[in-house]
């Protein structure tokens, strides 16, 4: 497949993210105009600036997040299927969500302490799967996946039991877990946190993109040309932590993002991954803003999980890079 040059397809994604971005704040329950939604921004109305503009930009972050991380598992592993998830960032912040709720803490708008918990064990339970996966100071990239299945699997497990020992409490567990965005202007400074760490992780990442193009051709190829490996990797995998827990943390789990976003833009643009990292932000951020407007448009007056829509659309898509794995 021909690829296109990096400017027009970047310039197409940035129009791309922003028409989601402005299509999703004038449709919903209510279709307001243009003129109507300019003056709710100016004068913080309910409809646009405290119900609808903190869950939009809460997705777009969310989608950025993860297909970044998504581009630099990847990348680093040299693996097409891998998924930020396999590090066992969504599992851990299962078991916070779990065990908040348990203990009675309710993530109320502006206090997100449940959030925070989620935030907290996801990247604990990426801790783990380094401690396990590291051997003589070495991090072994094929023992840092299959450790990441094996404690998700564990800390899947723990989630099932809390849900059991939840009761009546299951539905608050499930809610936060699910993927559902129902943000409002109280929560401008979670939103804020977000925007921080995506923004320099992926400013981060996109440095990071010479020393994940030598990583393809090998270790020993990266290290011909300058790249001290085993520090690179476990600064990149840490990053992939910090952005993947940051937005589970927010949005709970939506999956599909971060395993389809960046085979997307590689169709755009080819491998190279400096101008990859920004395409695939914004094509990350575009898809999960459309998800989450599908996900209040196909049944009337019910709302699905935003994974519900990501795993439809990203499943068959999996399927094909499975089978296309295979046979070659």
């Amino acid at each position: 497949m021909r690829r296109l040059p990096f400017l027009p397809v970047l310039l197409g994604a940035l129009l791309l993210c922003l028409g989601s971005i402005f299509v999703a704040a004038l449709l919903g329950e209510r279709t307001i105009s243009v003129a109507a939604a300019w003056q709710e921004l100016l004068h913080h109305g309910e409809t646009v600036w405290s119900a609808r503009l903190p869950r939009i930009l809460a997705a777009a972050l969310v989608g950025a997040a993860l297909a970044v991380a998504g581009v630099g598992l990847q990348g680093l592993t040299g693996n097409p299927l891998a998924d930020p998830y396999l590090v066992g960032v969504a599992s851990g912040a299962s078991v916070g969500v779990g065990v908040g709720v348990l203990v009675g803490i309710v993530d109320l708008p502006g206090q997100p302490l449940l959030s925070l918990l989620a935030l907290a064990c996801a990247l604990l339970a990426t801790g783990l799967v380094f401690a396990l996966s590291r051997s003589e100071r070495q991090l072994s990239l094929s023992g840092f996946l299959l450790a990441g299945v094996v404690v998700g699997t564990f800390l899947s497990a723990i989630v099932n039991l809390l849900l059991t020992l939840a009761g009546q409490q299951q539905s608050q567990i499930l809610q936060k877990l699910l993927g559902y965005l129902e943000l409002t202007d109280r929560d401008w400074p979670q939103i804020a946190v977000l925007a921080v760490v995506t923004s320099l992780g992926t400013f981060a990442m996109a440095r990071c993109g010479k020393g994940l193009d030598a990583m393809a051709f090998g270790e020993a190829t990266a290290r011909s040309v300058g790249v001290e490996v085993e520090r690179f990797k476990l600064g990149v995998l840490a990053l992939i932590a910090l952005l993947t827990a940051s937005a589970v943390a927010v949005s709970g789990v939506i999956g599909f993002v971060g395993l389809v976003v960046p085979h997307l833009a590689r169709a755009l643009i080819g491998p190279p991954h400096r101008p990859l990292v920004p395409v695939s932000a914004l094509l990350g951020a575009a898809l999960l803003v459309l998800a989450d407007q599908l996900s209040r448009s196909v049944l009337p007056d019910k709302l699905l999980p935003i994974g519900v829509i990501t795993a439809i659309l990203g499943a068959p898509f999996f399927a094909f890079l499975l089978r296309r794995q295979l046979a070659t």
